[in-house]
């Protein structure tokens, strides 16, 4: 259902600059950061670090993976706005960790959201996240309380 492919130079600046949430949600608009922004749409800087996620032919979000360290993973995604509040959070977050576990093997994923997004924390806690802590980091102009949740990956046995 979901693709997950290196994401282009035309997606990165969709995303970045046709992807508008609406009220608190803005927070998370690409133009609202210009570091992040740049990070973004500068192709050295996003290096093969960020997928687009395609569903039916359609740009419908983006994971950003990280390695930490040969263990860990560090992500980081979004939805195409219009999907966002639909229901269909946990089913992106599944295909994405599911992505995530085939081609990076990691041991844990870890990733962090604005505690005010209870609506995405609900949806990471749902799939199996844990809180591991707050904390405020610099964005967008000003201070925001962040909260670093962890999954552990659960290993299949292969001697089956």
């Amino acid at each position: 259902m979901y693709q997950f492919k290196i994401m282009t130079q035309a997606q990165a600046e969709e995303i970045a600059f046709h992807w508008h949430y609406d009220s608190d949600y803005s927070f998370y608009d690409m133009e609202a950061d210009e570091e992040d922004l740049e990070e973004f749409i500068d192709p050295s800087k996003r290096g093969d670090s960020k997928f687009a996620v395609i569903n039916r032919g359609e740009l419908i979000g983006f994971f950003s993976v990280n390695p930490v360290d040969d263990q860990t993973v560090d992500i980081g995604l979004g939805m195409r706005p219009d999907q966002t509040g639909r229901g269909k959070g946990l089913a992106f977050l599944e295909a994405g960790i599911a992505f995530v576990q085939r081609e990076y093997e990691p041991n844990t994923i870890t990733l962090s959201v604005a505690t005010f997004n209870q609506r995405a924390i609900n949806v990471y806690k749902a799939f199996g996240f844990r809180d591991v802590k707050t904390f405020m980091q610099h964005t967008n102009g000003n201070n925001y309380e962040f909260l670093k949740m962890e999954y552990e990956v659960k290993q299949s046995n292969d001697s089956n």
